[in-house]
């Protein structure tokens, strides 16, 4: 599975309504494009100095799903949205991995999950 994620920093001049109304529209994205198995967006919560406004991640089958999501008449007018609401964008898309098993387990230690 791919990962896309992304990251917005707001231009100063970003309403309230703007980012309700962008919310809006990303969240009819799933409704209208059969490539995107999961979609979660929202608002950053923390806050700290180096935190961008707003990020989205989507979850797609393969580079091929994501490739037909970016290009799709429905998603070019929200990313044409994104583009005037915001001063920098940052995006990766990484195949994902299931992080218990990239790492091997000491010997002998047991893991509470498995069924002994």
């Amino acid at each position: 599975m791919i990962n896309h994620v992304v990251l917005l920093k707001f231009k100063a001049d970003v309403s309230d309504a703007d980012i309700e109304d962008l919310e809006k529209s990303l969240d009819d994205l799933p409704n209208r494009i059969h490539e995107i198995h999961t979609y979660e967006f929202g608002k950053d919560v923390v806050r700290s100095p180096r935190s961008y406004d707003f990020g989205l991640v989507a979850l797609f089958a393969n580079v091929p799903a994501v490739e037909r999501y970016l290009e799709h008449p429905a998603h070019r007018p929200v990313a044409k949205k994104i583009q005037q609401l915001c001063e920098r964008i940052i995006t990766v898309d990484f195949e994902g991995s299931d992080a218990g098993s990239t790492a091997s387990r000491p010997t002998g230690e047991l893991n509470p999950f498995e069924l002994v």
